[in-house]
């Protein structure tokens, strides 16, 4: 880790590393910021989690209102969005969102056009341009990583539930499990965090500032700081926090809420199609080769990882908890020497474990 920082793989990071729920190592590195100001690195600096988002927010949620029966994972889109048959996404269903597999387009620069018009305005606007995007693979057929699936995954909840993503969350599963700090925040209603409080990410060339405590991902930011692909806020412990629950529940060692045996093992199993896919509802499993997670995790094992440098991988079989935040975006995205790094830091740690 302190290599890593050397060789600016990443300015600054947490690492937690657990085993069988015993936390082994929880460690700061470097600095949370390089500019405008240096600050270190804590154990408690919070991250923007990115596309963590996806498996530990939206995907959650959507886990909670199928175990309150609102919501069925085959269920088509159609029914739920009010669209009409004719229309080529009414087919699609939850459980093609969640693995990524609905054929909608992985990504689309819409906070281009989206400034455009008044901050109020635009969730609705991007709304209507998701449902109006040409797919690019036949539902089903083509595993595609996409966050417009996830986009769409958030209008569902919000539909389902009468609440936005970020108030469901909190309310539904960070409240619950003693988590205050994990969330998202809302452009429209955030505090400036405190220098070092939040790890800092790019020196945005269309915002003009070094971004700290407001989300990077560009749609996000362009709909509020609360979407269905990013948005979200936490720090190192509080995750730990969460991925104990979903490995107990997945184990049944629990059964609170919607943390339970019979829903997470449907959530956190690898999709039988489209053949050759890694996904599973929400969570990404191990490929067979070039695996961020390593040679060592084995194929019972969940994880994703997120643009900003963050990413957290979990063996289901071996107990074992990987999470690993960096600030790699700051001050550039064009930084990519985290993705050599991943692979090798997961290797060394399982092969101190095992």
């Amino acid at each position: 880790m302190h290599q890593a920082v050397e060789e600016d793989a990443f300015p600054g990071a947490v690492l937690l590393i657990s085993a069988e729920e015993k936390v082994l190592s929880h460690r700061a590195y470097g600095h949370a910021s390089i500019i405008p100001s240096r600050q270190l690195m804590t154990t408690n600096t919070l991250f923007d989690l990115a596309s963590l988002t996806k498996p530990l927010a939206t995907s959650m949620a959507i886990m909670a209102l199928v175990a309150n029966g609102e919501l069925e994972i085959d269920q088509k889109i159609g029914g739920i969005l009010g669209l009409g048959q004719d229309n080529p996404k009414a087919g699609i269903t939850l459980r093609q969102l969640l693995s990524h597999s609905s054929g909608m387009p992985a990504y689309q620069p819409y906070f281009e056009r989206l400034r455009a018009y008044p901050p109020g305005e635009r969730k609705k606007i991007l709304r209507g341009w998701l449902l109006d995007e040409p797919l690019a693979a036949v539902p089903g057929e083509a595993a595609l990583y996409s966050d417009l699936g996830f986009m769409l995954l958030e209008w569902i909840m919000e539909k389902a539930s009468g609440q936005g993503l970020d108030e469901f969350a909190s309310s539904n599963i960070y409240r619950p499990l003693g988590l205050v700090f994990t969330g998202f925040r809302p452009l429209n209603s955030r505090s400036l965090p405190e220098p070092g409080v939040i790890a800092a990410t790019e020196e945005c060339p269309w915002r003009k500032k070094v971004l700290c405590g407001e989300v990077h991902d560009d749609n996000a930011y362009a709909v509020g700081g609360v979407c269905g692909h990013a948005g979200l806020f936490g720090a190192a412990e509080e995750l730990y926090g969460l991925l104990k629950m979903i490995l107990k529940a997945y184990r049944g060692e629990t059964e609170t809420g919607l943390f339970r045996h019979e829903l997470m093992s449907v959530f956190l199993a690898r999709q039988g199609s489209p053949r050759g896919t890694t996904w599973a509802l929400g969570f990404d499993t191990p490929s067979e080769e070039g695996s961020s997670a390593g040679r060592y995790f084995s194929r019972e094992s969940v994880g994703h990882l997120g643009f900003t440098g963050v990413s957290f991988w979990m063996d289901l079989e071996g107990g074992i908890i990987v999470i690993l935040l960096t600030n790699r975006i700051h001050p550039s995205r064009t930084n990519e020497k985290i993705k050599a790094f991943r692979p090798l830091i997961h290797d060394a740690i399982m092969e101190a474990l095992i």
